[in-house]
């Protein structure tokens, strides 16, 4: 097995507030874990976002899409650490969405270990 540490990034997300955009689908055969996730908003004004993992697999049980943060409101020109406590296991399939509640004002910042 090969560890891989990898880092995903996307600009000015969603393209579509209100529409969650994917930011990381873990491939087949892979296990990730996610580090750490740093939301950054580029706006002038408070921005709110959330953060959605959508799982597929089935293990013993049905995973489903679940809410890790909602509405969380991020200052002017500030970032917030999100899931940087918690380590969340990703299986092969499962994604990680984010949306805020203007388009084009949160910067993502992810950053994973992929196990193969």
């Amino acid at each position: 097995m090969a560890n891989t540490f990898k880092v995903k990034t996307h600009t000015a997300m969603p393209d579509t507030a209100g529409t969650f955009l994917t930011l990381y689908t873990c491939p087949g055969s892979t296990t990730a874990v996610v580090i750490g996730l740093r939301l950054t908003n580029l706006d002038g004004s408070t921005r709110t976002a959330s953060v959605q993992l959508v799982s597929d697999t089935s293990d013993t049980e049905t995973n489903e899409t679940v809410t890790l943060l909602k509405d969380a409101p991020i200052p002017a020109g500030s970032s917030i650490e999100v899931l940087g406590g918690a380590k969340i296991v990703l299986q092969q399939t499962d994604v990680l969405k984010i949306d805020c509640d203007t388009a084009d004002k949160i910067d993502a910042v992810l950053s994973i270990m992929e196990i193969d």
